[in-house]
């Protein structure tokens, strides 16, 4: 695994602190414009747009101005948090209204964020068939709103089918899924290529308008990188 369970814990640890530290800030200084985070570096966006292995999975006008790719682990706590406290907001401002595009890729960090995504990927009735990005985006949040329910489970096999029945799967559609071979090599090659190609180490790691950025954003931090776009 390309990140130890030491460093998750360590990144855990730092993310509470730098959360502690935020919330003093903001009640000692709650007038205080919000700080625009700094890059990790620069990345081609024409090159992070070419179709990958498998069909992108976005929401929001092609045209926008601002276009978000977040690659990120179905596993990863920061992504779940993110995803839960963040996007939806995020969406309502700046997806729905034309601003942003946004885009998730997969960079799953062991299997069974590796299998979650191949379910999301999957239509449930008919799993020899892609997702629809709505059904993608909708699988992906009712999973990370689960993730404590099947992520940490001693059989994520039996977690995760009882997940994907809420989703519409039966066990049959959800074995022929997690058995599609060619699926899991496109997800593995999603991976690698952001690693590779784009420099993601981490999730969640965001590339924006030739940027990336990473780590779990708030919803006033991301509102300000993406005005300060416009």
């Amino acid at each position: 695994m390309p990140i130890s369970e030491m460093q998750l814990t360590k990144r855990q640890l730092l993310g509470g602190v730098a959360a502690a530290t935020a919330s003093l800030a903001v009640f000692s200084t709650a007038n205080a414009a919000v700080e625009i985070p700094t890059s990790d570096g620069d990345v081609d966006m024409a090159a992070v747009l070419k179709p990958g292995a498998l069909p992108e999975m976005a929401l929001g006008k092609a045209d926008a101005p601002v276009t978000i790719v977040e690659y990120m682990s179905m596993t990863c706590p920061h992504c779940a948090h993110f995803h839960t406290t963040t996007f939806d907001e995020i969406k309502k401002k700046y997806v729905d209204t034309g601003k942003v595009r946004f885009i998730i890729r997969e960079f799953p960090f062991d299997p069974r964020a590796a299998a979650a995504f191949m379910l999301a990927r999957c239509s449930p009735q008919k799993p020899d068939e892609l997702s629809t990005p709505e059904q993608y985006f909708a699988m992906v949040g009712m999973l990370f709103k689960q993730q404590q329910t099947w992520a940490a489970a001693d059989d994520g096999r039996a977690a995760l089918l009882q997940m994907s029945k809420l989703a519409g799967f039966t066990e049959d559609s959800f074995t022929k899924c997690l058995t599609n071979q060619k699926l899991l090599d496109e997800v593995n090659a999603t991976r690698e290529r952001g690693s590779k190609d784009f420099g993601v180490n981490a999730t969640p790691t965001f590339l924006i308008n030739g940027k990336r950025y990473s780590g779990d954003m708030s919803v006033d931090t991301m509102s300000a990188l993406i005005d300060s776009l416009h």
